[in-house]
């Protein structure tokens, strides 16, 4: 399960917390009593030492065990801290001052004792406690010799039973303090760690800030942003941030098209008043001579200059319904109206359409297969327009004697899909030219001229409508031998 922002934080701090708030406590517990302890055992480091050596029973070496027992007795009632055993060399408990059942253990491991009589180790050394057989505490402890003989060792527990209890009650009304300090230690901690945190949460947002600061200035194109996060990461800010690096780049690309796109149309803009300017000088000139000699001219040479301004008024007009068309595509504002038609049946309407100037240039068309009982569903006034476009075309680009063919066929990688393609044997085009020819305004540089004039935009056009089909206009061309355009419709019952 995925944790938001805040779950995060909140789990982290309260873990974080925690663990500074127990590992203070430990340490500072530990260190207080280890230093305790230190103390108190270099405080009284030679006090059985002094005993040994002040009591006559221990130091003549003759025990009277009943006498000692009474000895530690009255010792402990002076120093109710302490605690006095007597051990024989190896640790064996022979007496001590305590109520039946009080004491636990009957050996005492001498290693401790023997180590800290050496002076070689560090305190506080803790020793067994007779009374307990799980716990460990500090001691005194002192040789008892006779006639250089060891007889024993006098066994001092620093801090016995009384003493614990007094410490304790004393500890516990010391606690809140020790709490008290504990919890500042944590939280100046935890507000650095806070501090840390939140800088590396909130630097994408300061990365963001800046970079719309730069947007407001208009900046836009020079915006860079460096994130360096995944987009597959569960915390909201870097998703936030990537999302943004991402918005701002489209945002960038978007406006690069623009640009160019912009300078696109201002180069088309230049070039089509070029075009519309041809036709429209031309027809001025004649209208104009006809208004001026007129009543000089024949009523041939009348009809010829009438004739040619008709010619130069057509052409006028068709460049400029080709650029109202182009513009109304470019918008997006077109209406499309699938319906179901035989294909056939158009085929042979647009072919007979041309069949009279293809007759005239020595071109040939033809529709494969003659018999074709194709249902399709499209629009079937964009589609002859794509087909009267694609068949004018070919017409002007294929020589004498050159055939046209429509042909219809089916998909075999897509079931009820037809392919249409019109193919010609003209004067193909160049393998590093096709990738342009579907800009507006382009030609080939083996494009065939004729006595009309052409602005550029069928095939812009074209592929402007093939695309309102929902299909794509695709090119085969080889240079010298023809050229093939085809699209895809999908049949009526699909």
């Amino acid at each position: 399960m995925s944790l938001s922002l805040y779950q995060r934080i909140a789990l982290s701090l309260t873990l974080a917390f925690s663990v500074i708030l127990y590992l203070s406590f430990l340490w500072s517990s530990q260190l207080q009593q280890s230093t305790q302890l230190e103390s108190e055992q270099r405080l009284h480091l030679g006090l059985a030492e002094h005993l040994v050596t002040d009591n006559p029973l221990l130091a003549e070496g003759v025990y009277d065990y009943d006498g000692l027992k009474n000895l530690f007795h009255t010792l402990m009632m002076l120093g109710p801290s302490f605690e006095f055993y007597y051990l024989d060399p190896n640790g064996k408990v022979l007496t001590y001052s305590a109520e039946p059942g009080k004491v636990k253990r009957e050996l005492v491991n001498v290693a401790p004792i023997q180590s800290l009589l050496s002076n070689q180790v560090e305190l506080p050394v803790l020793g067994d406690d007779p009374r307990n057989l799980e716990k460990q505490k500090i001691f005194s402890a002192s040789p008892v010799y006779k006639e250089g003989v060891l007889q024993g060792y006098l066994y001092m527990i620093i801090g016995g039973e009384i003493h614990d209890s007094i410490v304790k009650s004393v500890q516990d009304s010391h606690s809140l303090k020790d709490v008290s300090i504990v919890i500042v230690a944590s939280l100046g901690v935890l507000l650095v760690l806070l501090l840390g945190l939140f800088k590396s949460f909130t630097a994408p947002l300061n990365k963001m800030a800046t970079a719309i600061k730069a947007i407001d200035q208009n900046n836009l194109s020079q915006v860079e942003i460096d994130f360096s996060v995944s987009k597959d990461s569960n915390n909201e800010i870097n998703v936030l941030a990537s999302a943004f690096n991402s918005l701002i780049k489209q945002v960038q690309s978007q406006l690069v098209q623009l640009e160019n796109i912009d300078e696109h149309r201002r180069v088309l803009l230049a070039d089509l008043s070029h075009d519309l300017r041809t036709p429209l000088a031309n027809l001025q000139g004649y209208i104009e001579t006809l208004s001026i000699h007129g009543g000089k001219l024949s009523e041939q040479e009348r009809q010829k200059f009438v004739d040619i301004s008709m010619r130069n008024a057509n052409n006028l007009k068709r460049l400029i319904d080709q650029i109202f068309e182009l513009a109304y595509l470019d918008g997006g504002q077109v209406t499309v109206h699938h319906e179901p038609f035989p294909l056939a049946d158009l085929l042979f309407d647009v072919t007979a359409k041309f069949e009279l100037n293809a007759t005239k240039k020595g071109v040939r068309l033809e529709v494969e297969p003659l018999v074709a009982n194709y249902l399709v569903f499209a629009d079937i006034g964009k589609l002859e327009r794509v087909l009267t476009n694609l068949i004018e075309n070919a017409i002007r680009h294929t020589q004498e004697n050159g055939v046209i063919t429509l042909s219809v066929n089916m998909l075999k990688e897509q079931k009820n899909q037809l392919r249409i393609d019109i193919r010609d044997t003209g004067t193909g085009i160049n393998r590093n030219e096709i990738a342009h020819i579907f800009d507006a305004r382009y030609r080939a540089s083996n494009a065939q001229e004729d006595k009309s004039t052409h602005v550029g935009l069928g095939l812009a056009i074209s592929q402007k409508l093939v695309a309102l089909l929902n299909s794509e206009l695709k090119v085969e061309s080889e240079l010298g031998k023809g050229t093939c355009f085809s699209f895809s419709l999908p049949l009526a019952n699909s």
